[in-house]
């Protein structure tokens, strides 16, 4: 699935862009991927659309994308994350993501790159991926897809972050 996914990324560039998902299945096709993979592909990028349909963007001063999530149908925003917040994580969240992924989504959001609106998105898409516990490669996929959907572009370094392996850096 994340094959497909990263293939979805890469020759679409926003979501919006991207054809429904009856071409975008026969693209798919064409390209050599299995109906497996292109089936729960297509599930899981349903749900991306469904979980960002209430996501409002608003942007900063500095220019810095901030989501704002609403329910559907409810006419205000949940009140802004307080500082001095807390995002407690389920016992099947902590199975499910596993420490490495728990911990990139933390330095994700101290880095700024994640708002707390993003993060549960990120945090739903994450669970609803296959994996016990999903890799960090798959979640980094999973960010890149969130913010590829609601047409946030991440900065260069971040970008960098996501999309290059740990394997042959070397540390400064």
């Amino acid at each position: 699935m994340f094959e497909v996914l990263v293939f979805v990324y890469e020759n679409y560039w926003r979501g919006d862009a991207c054809p429904e998902p009856g071409q975008l299945g026969r693209k798919l096709s064409a390209h050599g991927f299995e109906a497996e993979e292109i089936r729960d592909a297509l599930h899981w990028l349903d749900g991306l659309s469904l979980a960002t349909q209430g996501l409002q963007l608003e942007r900063s001063a500095n220019d810095d994308a901030v989501a704002t999530v609403t329910l559907q149908g409810a006419p205000e925003a949940a009140l802004p994350q307080s500082s001095n917040a807390m995002r407690v994580y389920s016992q099947a969240e902590q199975e499910h993501l596993g420490a490495d992924c728990l911990g990139f989504i933390r330095f994700l959001e101290s880095s700024n790159v994640l708002s707390c609106g993003l993060r549960e998105i990120v945090i739903e898409r994450a669970m609803a991926a296959p994996g016990d516990p999903v890799a960090l490669d798959e979640l980094k996929i999973i960010v890149l897809m969130v913010h590829w959907s609601t047409g946030i572009e991440p900065d260069a370094l971040v970008l960098d972050e996501l999309c290059e392996s740990r394997e042959g850096r070397t540390a400064h």
